[in-house]
């Protein structure tokens, strides 16, 4: 790991067909801290997310120059493994996806996919990961129950478990409260403090208060364009381009 960054983009062009839809990104996403992504729809937050773990290379026709690294090693190289890849850098999609599976099998399911056979082992997995994703008091007497019974909040912490399960090093949390209540978001925005402890976190968020409450730094962008990155607290009380404060103040957006 170099100089306490664990992902870096530089100079990232992404298209899809013709669109460009990101230009010359450079952004580092530092070790055990929480970047947030903002700015208005369609600027190329969410897709400047999924180039972080290549969930972009299941989209025909797209196209990718430039670097992104994970601890200083390429991850766009053709002898990347894509698989081993996604167990490293962890994703948390907008709407909560569990399996059509009970509770306790849809955090073992990854973990069975990769070979894991040792029951105990499995059962301290969910638990600690259902523990972590602070679920476990809701659950624990249910984890046979069908994932679909829970509340839309727990599902997305739900999802969060199982995202931990096979042991991410980076999680990208892609506008992971869009869908919930405000209760439920509070709970989430409590967890994603506890989880930079230890994971790297990425999150996109058309919230600025989320973005100012939950990340040490944050990136504001714009068609497509990195326009502003920078600690958080100076993004918000300070920024240096004009287009951020205006952005940040409600001028448009």
């Amino acid at each position: 790991m170099q100089n306490g960054i664990k992902m870096e983009a530089k100079d990232l062009n992404f298209w899809y067909g013709t669109k460009q839809a990101l230009k010359n990104i450079n952004i580092k996403c530092p070790t055990n801290k929480v970047t947030a992504l903002i700015g208005p729809s369609g600027c190329g937050k969410s897709t400047f997310i999924r180039t972080l773990n290549r969930m972009n290379d299941v989209v025909p026709a797209t196209h990718v120059e430039g670097e992104i690294t994970l601890d200083g090693e390429s991850i766009l190289s053709q002898k990347v493994d894509v698989v081993e890849l996604r167990k490293l850098v962890g994703m948390v999609f907008q709407k909560p996806n569990p399996f059509p599976k009970s509770i306790f099998d849809n955090i073992a399911y990854g973990l069975r996919i990769n070979g894991m056979r040792n029951r105990q082992k499995i059962e301290e997995i969910v638990e600690r990961t259902l523990k972590e994703s602070a679920l476990w008091e809701e659950v624990k007497d249910r984890l046979k129950d069908n994932a679909f019974g829970l509340s839309g909040g727990q599902q997305q912490r739900l999802c969060i478990a199982r995202t931990l399960a096979v042991e991410p090093q980076v999680i990208l949390f892609d506008e992971p409260c869009s869908a919930i209540d405000p209760i439920a978001t509070a709970k989430i925005e409590d967890l994603i403090h506890k989880l930079k402890a230890q994971y790297t976190v990425v999150i996109v968020t058309h919230n600025m208060q989320q973005a100012a409450r939950v990340s040490d730094f944050t990136a504001f962008m714009m068609l497509g364009e990195l326009i502003e990155y920078d600690e958080t607290g100076k993004i918000f009380t300070n920024p240096t381009n004009k287009l951020t404060e205006d952005y940040i103040t409600g001028r448009f957006g």
